[in-house]
Order: C-alpha cells, then sequence, then structure tokens
C-alpha cells in the first residue's frame, strides 16, 4: 500500500466534501478482499452526517457518489507519472459492499437467463463503473468461463449484455 498515493486521495476528498460544505472526515478501510496494489478506498465517515446527507452523497442510483469516484480518479491521477497513478473506490455507510452484492446477484440471473435460453440477455442502463465491474466479475469468476460480455448503446443508455461465450474450434 502506497502511503503517498492514500494520502493524496484522502486529502482530495476531504477538500472537496468541505468545500461542498460536508464536514466529515475520511477514513482509508478497505473491505477484506478489496485491497489491490493499485486500488485505494476511501471511506467517507457517515457518523458525522445526516441521513440527507448521506441521501445526497450517494444519489439517485448511485450517481454522486459515482462522479465523485470519477472525479477523485480523473483529477488525481492527470499529468501524474503513471508510477504515481492510482485508483480510488469512495464508500458510503456501505454502499459499495452493498451494491456490489446487488451486480452479483445481477450477474448470476443473466448467466442462469443466458445458459437457459442461449439468447443473449441485455441489462438494464447503468453507470460505467457498475458495468465495468460486471465485466470484471463475468472475466475473474470462473463460474462464468461459458460466458461473455460487452457494452452497447450510447450513454446513458449503455447497457451490458450478457451472451454464451464462442467456441473457437480446436479448445
Amino acid at each position: 500500500m502506497n502511503d503517498q498515493k492514500l494520502d493524496r486521495g484522502k486529502q482530495w476528498l476531504e477538500q472537496v466534501l468541505t468545500l461542498s460544505g460536508v464536514r466529515t472526515t475520511v477514513g482509508t478501510e478497505q473491505p477484506e478482499g478489496a485491497a489491490t496494489p493499485a486500488n485505494y478506498w476511501l471511506t467517507i465517515d457517515p457518523t458525522s452526517l445526516t441521513p440527507g446527507q448521506k441521501e445526497q452523497l450517494i444519489g439517485t442510483n448511485g450517481a454522486t457518489i459515482d462522479a465523485l469516484q470519477y472525479l477523485a480518479n480523473a483529477s488525481l491521477n492527470i499529468q501524474v507519472e503513471p508510477d504515481l497513478q492510482a485508483g480510488y473506490t469512495i464508500e458510503l455507510a456501505g454502499y459499495r459492499q452493498q451494491r456490489s452484492i446487488e451486480l452479483k446477484a445481477i450477474a448470476d440471473d443473466a448467466a442462469s437467463r443466458v445458459r437457459e435460453t442461449s439468447q443473449e440477455f441485455i441489462l438494464q442502463p447503468m453507470s460505467s463503473a457498475e458495468r465495468r465491474q460486471l465485466h470484471t466479475f463475468f472475466d475473474s469468476d470462473a463460474s462464468y468461463r461459458d460466458l461473455a460480455t460487452e457494452s452497447r448503446g450510447q450513454e446513458p443508455d449503455r447497457r451490458l449484455v450478457v451472451k454464451l461465450a464462442q467456441v473457437v474450434d480446436g479448445e
């Protein structure tokens, strides 16, 4: 874990929150199994926020927290040497962990439908971060080896498509 990268992310998020009129602290606790060498979790302390503030920071369907996360990654990595770049995940009140569980259930449901029908299954529109997370589930989980994913359409109506993987002769 690179303390310089982590501190840079923490300071950036605390400053953005302060400038937004939200007085809270940012921790760096990572959920078990979430730590990777190039990804750092920035956890907004929910205990100092009102329910309304939490709701606003997460936003409808996670839009605000996704936007904050996008801004963090874009602004903290622009014009930075590649070895100093990092990925940042912003968490608030367990939202990311809970949404990850929900996305895994969506992936499992889509996989079942594709296997039952042999037809592609198109998911509802979702943010690029959530589509990327679903692509990662399908790419990294051995139980999905018979399936492939792609994104189709234009924002804000871009969708993840799950389909049977093409079988290559000789494999």
